[in-house]
């Protein structure tokens, strides 16, 4: 519980009303009640302040005059930022100590920090390297020589295979796998061939997995994810893929293998990335896109068609298949059109 005034002095921000009015909990403007705090990021919610029972709500100084009588208010820049802050403090991650479960097996060749904690049914094999206030939850596995950074959180069912590098503060969600084989085949007279998959997965510090996340292993050298990276459930990361820092990948979208996506860049819900191809700095690519080329440009990208109605759609469907015919057509006309006004 934190009083208005003692979260205005960690965010930096400027309350209005009672400074020592209390709150607990944090919640949206409609379900608020008292002891919540809410926030606004947009105008149009503005007629939800008029009825919110929030005791105090976090917003810009142009919703200020909007907040009905009796709510207290925090006056900062970015209210969404602000609620990730407050929500976090009000609701830290719970304290699991330190030590082992009794049921977690760990080989002696690994070494694991005393603050760190191993839970029930964790292995943990010869190499690995555990550090300090790591939490390795339940059902886990890290594989040999495989180094889970200063204050790691792998949360249940977490697969680590041998040789990743996991950097500081890195949250990995259940059902994340990271440093498994990608698909790296050679034809042999109509028979696949598997090759070797040698290189391994780097990841860096305050990254976050979601579940059921794949990370592949590179095939010769590594896949590497930079710092502060955000990835989204049941995402595919396929091998030799490099994704730069700060960016962030909305769930079932797929990286095929040696693609590499710039820094601060954002990939909408089930976007595809074909392998090989480079991605700029600062792109955005909207959800169930098709990224079939390299993007040298900073900027908004979308591919793909709206959904219609199904008669519609086949209709269109005949349509697409004419194109090139059309096309050609269409140059013709245009070649007899400049003919005919140039004679």
């Amino acid at each position: 519980m934190f009083s208005l005034a003692e979260l205005a002095e960690r965010l930096g921000a400027r309350w209005v009303g009672e400074g020592d009015c209390r709150v607990s909990r944090v919640a949206t403007l409609t379900s608020a009640g008292e002891g919540d705090i809410a926030f606004i990021t947009h105008k149009r919610y503005r007629n939800q302040l008029a009825e919110t029972r929030a005791t105090a709500v976090l917003l810009t100084e142009a919703d200020l005059e909007f907040v009905r009588d009796g709510v207290h208010s925090l006056v900062v820049d970015d209210p969404h930022l602000a609620y990730a802050h407050v929500a976090g403090w009000l609701n830290p991650e719970p304290d699991e100590g330190s030590g082992v479960h009794p049921s977690a097996v760990i080989d002696t060749a690994a070494a694991v920090h005393a603050s760190a904690w191993i839970g029930a049914q964790c292995v943990i094999e010869a190499g690995a390297v555990i550090d300090a206030d790591c939490r390795i939850g339940p059902g886990c596995v890290v594989g040999r020589d495989a180094v889970i950074g200063e204050g790691g959180r792998l949360v249940a069912n977490v697969t680590i295979c041998h040789g990743s590098q996991i950097g500081k503060r890195v949250l990995i969600h259940p059902g994340v796998v990271i440093g498994a084989d990608g698909c790296g085949l050679a034809n042999d007279q109509g028979r696949w061939m598997k090759i070797p998959q040698l290189g391994r997965v780097v990841i860096g510090d305050d990254v976050d997995i979601g579940a059921n996340t794949t990370i592949d292993r590179g095939a010769i050298e590594d896949t590497v994810i930079e710092d502060g990276v955000k990835i989204d459930n049941l995402v595919q990361v396929a091998h030799n893929v490099h994704i730069g820092a700060h960016s962030a990948i909305a769930g079932c979208a797929g990286i095929a293998g040696s693609a590499r996506i710039g820094k601060h860049c954002a990939l909408g819900g089930g976007v595809g990335i074909v392998g090989h191809l480079q991605i700029a700095d600062n792109v955005i690519v909207t959800g169930m896109s098709m990224v079939s080329h390299t993007i040298t440009e900073p900027g908004v990208y979308s591919s793909g068609t709206p959904l219609q109605e199904n008669a519609k759609w086949h209709r269109n469907y005949v349509r697409f298949k004419q194109l090139d015919d059309m096309a050609r057509r269409l140059k013709r006309l245009e070649k007899q059109l400049e003919a005919k006004n140039t004679g």
